[in-house]
């Protein structure tokens, strides 16, 4: 009995502290399309692949993209190790400029981010000294902005990791899952 009440315990324990997040269905749909025009965002023009790659595969209702780097306007990158050359502030601002290429390129696969029932998973590499640990505050500058666009459909799972080096000397490179209707 006593071990049957202790298992039962711990069952109510495991269940009050679950966290996950709230099922997509509930979300309040909201009009991403209109929050990237109220935030003054236009979206560039996708550049393709730089190697044997696409920048985006799908798979059912999920769609896989590739990772990005922080493309400035005039076509060069943000670059340099964040802790060394570039502040938190600077790589947060990084990896929002990522946010803004990979929304580019998910809306040249669907169309519509109308579309978007939920952004799934993130993974942000930031480029950084061994001692730099504040990956997550550079990570906020992708996460952040999709929230401001899809609202709760925006938070997604996450990792956000130092790299010793990223590709072409870049600062942040991001890569995500979304979920599409």
């Amino acid at each position: 009995m006593k071990s049957f009440l202790w298992l039962g315990g711990l069952l109510i324990v495991l269940s009050c502290n679950r966290q996950a997040a709230p099922a997509t269905d509930t979300l309040p749909k909201v009009d991403a399309e209109a929050n990237l025009r109220n935030l003054g965002i236009q979206l560039p023009v996708t550049s393709p692949p730089i190697a044997n790659y696409v920048n985006a595969v799908r798979t059912g209702n999920l769609i896989f993209l590739s990772g990005k780097g922080p493309r400035k306007p005039d076509g060069t990158n943000i670059t340099g190790k964040v802790g060394q050359d570039l502040t938190v502030e600077q790589g947060y601002e990084a990896a929002r400029l990522v946010a803004i290429h990979q929304l580019a390129a998910l809306k040249a696969e669907i169309g519509d981010l109308n579309r978007v029932k939920r952004v799934v998973k993130v993974l942000g590499m930031v480029q950084c000294t061994p001692e730099f640990t504040d990956q997550p505050k550079v990570i906020n500058g992708f996460s952040d902005l999709m929230v401001a666009v899809f609202g709760e459909r925006g938070k997604h799972a996450r990792s956000a990791v130092g790299m010793s080096a990223l590709p072409s000397n870049i600062a942040v490179e991001i890569e995500w899952i979304v979920e599409i209707e």
